[in-house]
Order: C-alpha cells, then structure tokens, then sequence
C-alpha cells in the first residue's frame, strides 16, 4: 500500500486522486481476538481474581467526609476505584446501556449499583472496554472502611457485538482500499493513453514536416 501510494507519477490536474475518501478509517475499540487476550495476558489474568479494592477520591479529605462522598459519588453512578495490590485504578461508571448513543437510557439500575443486597455494603458493576478487551468489573465496598472486594469479568455478550463492528471496519477498510487501488488503475490507464497520443501526435508531425518542406522546395 505505501508503495503504491509513493510511486504515483505526477500527471495533470485531471487525473489527480483525492486520497482522503478512500484512506479514512476509524481506529478499533477491541483487539480481533479479545477472549485469547483476557485468558492469556497476566494483565487480565491478574485482575480476573478476586483482590481487595479501595475507594480512592478525595484523599485529601477526612474519613467521614469520604465517607458521604463516596456515598454520593456512586449514587451519582461513578467512583474512583483501585486494586490496592496493582496498584491499577478505575474511574467506574456503574450505568446500564452505557454503550447507548442516547444519554437518557444510559441509567443507574439496581444491577449496577445495589445498596440492599448487604447491610454496611454496595455491590457495584461496571462494563468497559480495557486494553481492546470488553470487561465487566463486579465489586462491593465497605461503606464504613471504604473498602472491599472486586474482580475483572470478561464481557462475552458486549465483546460478541465488538467483533461484529470491527469486521464490519475491517471489511469497510478493505473495500475502500479496493476502490483506491480500482481508481488508480483507470487514473494510470488514462495517463498511458494520454502519453501515447502524445507519442501519436508527436509521430505525425514528424511526418507531416519533410512533405511540406519538399512541396515549398518545388515551388
């Protein structure tokens, strides 16, 4: 492809290829085999097992501040959380449909943020895209100690859905390639009959030149 596009010759204006309708593409989300990827990358591996979390916003503040802020901060449908062994922090939605286009589905639900389930608890859920992986991250925290437990879950219903719009880019990508390369042939084609009836032009004069030189000579 870059060859192809390095070596195109110089013609005039009206053969001149506007590259940007058939070059535009859209970066992927998610990597081709995202299942592989979690099960195999120590990354994902690690996340993937139960280990204790932390609520980390507002570390400046006092405990009992945090307290209410985080309270307040989930039942808004987001928070700061970290892995405490990794280090790895989160900033969680805890939304369903949070993949809709349309702000008004993207909603708190019991599913995502439940403080019922545990006196002292919230049990949380959050579904994103981590490293080109779909993931769900399922936890609870303490609400005194701000603390708890959480785990990386990989997202197979959300991922299914991926894959089919990366091959839809992919195969949109490819055909764009298909037309550029199908344009740039014809766009050749005709600067190899533009030079030949340059050739033809040129052959003819030449012909044409020694008989009226001979009939001004008779003359």
């Amino acid at each position: 492809m870059k060859d192809s596009l390095t070596m195109l010759p110089v013609a005039p204006d009206t053969f001149s290829l506007d590259l940007k309708p058939f070059l535009k593409y859209k970066m992927p989300r998610v990597v081709p085999d995202q299942r592989s990827k979690f099960e195999n990358d120590e990354f994902f591996r690690k996340l993937s097992r139960e280990s204790e979390i932390r609520f980390t916003g507002y570390k400046d503040r006092p405990h009992h501040e945090r307290q209410a802020r985080f309270e307040a901060d989930v039942r808004e449908g987001h928070a700061d959380i970290a892995f405490t062994n990794s280090g790895t922090n989160f900033v969680l939605n805890f939304l369903a449909n949070v993949w809709s286009d349309r702000p008004e589905e993207r909603v708190i639900t019991k599913e995502f943020l439940d403080f019922e389930k545990e006196v002292g608890k919230v049990h949380l859920k959050s579904q994103f895209i981590l490293n080109g992986v779909c993931v769900l991250w399922r936890g609870w925290v303490d609400l005194t100690r701000l603390d708890g437990v959480g785990y990386l879950q990989y997202d197979d219903e959300r991922a299914q859905i991926e894959d089919n719009i990366l091959r839809d880019q992919i195969e949109q990508y490819n055909q764009r390639i298909r037309e550029f390369e199908e344009r740039h042939r014809q766009i050749r084609q005709q600067q190899e009959r533009h030079a030949e009836q340059e050739v033809e032009q040129r052959r003819h004069m030449a012909q044409s030149s020694p008989s009226t030189q001979s009939g001004s000579s008779g003359e």
